[in-house]
């Protein structure tokens, strides 16, 4: 494994849980004294916290790499939704995704909490310091202000996967808040009310700090501002998610990627002027066919697995326009004559949006924001305002810029409402990124994964008439009610914190 900044982490080292402080100090650690008062120690400490969500890290005494932050909040996203398609039966825990076969134990979900509120307590030991230090500069706060945005960013992303969505009900347990070095270890879960408040604050005062933008590939006050409009859109709060998003669309510092330009997008996310915010990797950070993002959705025959493939759901959606530019990272594999070919069944779609960075096929620059995003959010919240010109005007701005300029949608097609115009859209847009499950359940919706695939635990092919809409067979569909929608709170946590009550 190369070598990694880490200065940061070993202020603070967590065991099993996030409730298990083991306090190292390392001879090379910067201590927390000098964070502040090295010209490089706070830079630094936030390097390391940019490097947890992308390294392989020990866990358990052990460097799994399958364990990756990104790769696991991908899969524990996507995997679950009607999106990809499972390709056959697996040993990683990514299958419980597919067969909502969750368990306390799985590995996935263990390694995401753990790394996750080791991002947190990072953070949070370099805001303690920051603040006790009394520096006030602007370089300062910028990087003081990437730690608040850091420490939000991941509390949502743990509150969306452990905890009901906000909309559903915001007094159901939502995860466990760790907003300074005083919490004592065993605390109770707070509510998912709670729990937004909290990200709602710490992204509000990381916008104010942030004035001094390091690029893309660091947090910023437009990376603030996204994460509250998509945060306040989530709760329900349209006027809010249309206020942020305004801050981020209005001034034009940002564009939309053209039919020419979306192609390489994502193989260029850190020059392209419609990513906010990515998480950068060199071609130090190529993991190859073990570990990457993109070994379990693509190869090109020795480069990954190439094992899930982009759902027969998503094609049908897309289907009306082979035109439309989107299609590009949808990537069949064809056999001689032309025929896309079948893998138990399931005919092979593979995905390429976390690919070719640098021409490699399993490099790329995860994208968190983008603009095209931020026009969604806001033509959602509109759309839910009951404002149909402006939500149109929005979902047809990306139309047009995805090889549609013949295909805009001027009313709202019979059978459809508004609000499912707009979600349709970003399914498509947006697919593959992180988000379907959630704007699925988030407006009580039902999942519908009625296709034949490896998500029906258990099953065959032959056990399905792929003639009929096959009914009856367990997590098929999916109800925004179902206990299956969220994850298990790891065993680690349950075992040593018993005021974190477990998700039914």
């Amino acid at each position: 494994m190369k070598k990694k900044i880490f200065t940061f982490i070993t202020l603070t080292v967590l065991a099993a849980s996030s409730c298990k402080n083991l306090n190292v100090l390392p001879s090379d650690a910067i201590s927390t004294g000098t964070i502040v008062t090295t010209s490089d120690g706070l830079t630094n400490a936030l390097n390391g916290a940019y490097a947890l969500l992308k390294d392989h890290i020990e866990f358990n005494g052990t460097v799994d790499q399958n364990n990756m932050y990104l790769r696991q909040f991908y899969h524990l996203s996507d995997f679950a939704s009607d999106d990809i398609v499972c390709g056959q039966v697996t040993t990683d825990p990514l299958y419980y995704s597919f067969s909502l076969g969750h368990s306390p134990a799985q590995g996935n979900t263990r390694y995401y909490w753990y790394v996750s509120y080791k991002i947190i307590t990072g953070v949070n030991t370099v805001i303690d310091a920051v603040e006790k230090s009394g520096k006030t500069d602007a370089t300062t706060n910028q990087l003081l202000g990437e730690c608040y945005f850091l420490r939000a960013f991941c509390h949502f992303n743990l509150v969306r996967l452990f905890a009901k969505p906000y909309s559903v009900d915001p007094n159901a347990p939502g995860i466990i808040l760790r907003t300074n070095l005083t919490d004592p270890a065993k605390k109770a879960r707070s509510t998912v009310k709670e729990v937004y408040d909290a990200v709602l604050a710490d992204a509000e005062k990381a916008a104010t700090l942030m004035t001094q933008p390091r690029g893309v590939q660091y947090a910023s006050q437009d990376a603030a501002w996204s994460l509250l409009a998509r945060v306040n859109l989530y709760k329900e709060d349209n006027a809010k998610a249309i206020e942020y998003a305004d801050k981020v669309i209005k001034p034009g510092k940002y564009t939309l990627s053209t039919k020419a330009t979306y192609p390489t997008l994502f193989a260029n996310a850190a020059t392209s002027p419609e990513t906010i915010f990515c998480i950068a990797f060199t071609q130090v950070d190529d993991y190859g066919k073990f570990g990457s993002i993109a070994s379990m959705i693509y190869s090109d025959g020795n480069s990954g697995w190439g094992e899930e493939y982009a759902s027969s759901s998503l094609r049908a959606a897309m289907a009306a326009h082979p035109e439309d530019v989107r299609w590009s990272y949808i990537v069949p594999l064809k056999d001689g004559n032309g025929n896309v070919q079948k893998k138990n069944g399931i005919e092979i779609y593979y995905i390429s949006k976390f690919s070719f960075q640098g021409g490699l096929p399993n490099l790329s620059s995860p994208i968190m924001f983008r603009l095209a995003e931020l026009y969604l959010i806001r033509a959602e919240a509109e759309a839910k305002m009951g404002a149909t010109t402006a939500a149109l005007d929005d979902v047809n701005m990306i139309r047009k810029n995805r090889g549609l300029e013949a295909s805009l949608i001027t009313t709202v097609p019979g059978g459809s409402t508004l609000l499912d115009v707009v979600l349709n859209e970003k399914r498509i847009e947006m697919a593959f990124e992180g988000h379907r499950t959630y704007d699925v359940f988030r407006n009580k919706k039902t999942l519908n994964k009625a296709y034949w695939g490896y998500h029906l635990a258990g099953l065959k092919e032959t056990d399905i008439d792929l003639s009929k809409t096959p009914t009856g067979y367990a997590n098929l569909t999916v109800p925004y009610t179902s206990p299956r929608t969220i994850y298990f709170l790891p065993i680690d946590e349950v075992l040593s914190n018993p005021l974190a009550t477990q998700n039914p």
